[in-house]
């Protein structure tokens, strides 16, 4: 008895008929990942200045455990919560580009301008978030040791891997949008000689 062939080959069966499918249903949960993010990230930012104790707030600020002298006033952690929530404010703002960015992946406007456009507006609020990090962090210092007797006051300036690392990040995602952005002039410019 002998075999007939099949039509149907098992690996084209399997494959989705979609080939954005994988990068559509990946964008959407990216999309529901900014939001997450944009409306925890200012809550643990609050909470954390609310509840956190003196020696780990210095650490935030590049400064020895023991550079707090007196106990914390109220205006102070808000205070230091404020200019904190700068670099974070930031950040929230390439968030949210990157969040419609990923709308524009789930809808299928993979190679588009305003994705490229979308992807070079994160990178740079992202870097610029770094760079406010850096300042708020200094700024913090002062506002954490004001109540310090004359001499044991602090102004701490700190870079940081996690700065570095994320400004590479932020110039790497730049990149990427700019090679995207090439490669999408260079296809427009095939398609008006054929």
């Amino acid at each position: 008895m002998s075999r007939e062939p099949t039509m149907h080959s098992p690996i084209s069966s399997d494959r989705p008929t979609d080939p954005l499918r994988h990068v559509r249903r990946t964008s959407r949960l990216m999309v529901w990942a900014c939001w997450a993010l944009i409306l925890l990230l200012p809550a643990a930012l609050v909470g954390y200045w609310a509840v956190a104790g003196g020696e780990q707030l210095a650490g935030h600020a590049n400064l020895p455990a023991s550079a707090i002298g007196a106990p914390l006033q109220p205006w102070q952690r808000l205070a230091g919560a404020l200019v904190m929530g700068l670099p974070l404010a930031l950040l929230l703002v390439g968030l949210w580009q990157a969040k419609r960015c990923f709308e524009q992946f789930a809808q299928g406007r993979v190679f588009t301008e305003q994705a490229t456009e979308l992807l070079r507006r994160f990178a740079g609020w992202v870097a610029a978030a770094a760079l406010a990090a850096i300042v708020a962090s200094a700024a913090t210092s002062v506002l954490l040791t004001l109540h310090n007797p004359p001499g044991l006051r602090h102004l701490a300036l700190g870079i940081g891997s996690d700065h570095l690392f994320t400004f590479f990040f932020a110039g790497l995602v730049w990149l990427m949008a700019a090679v995207i952005g090439q490669g999408q002039a260079l296809a427009e410019e095939n398609e008006r000689f054929v």
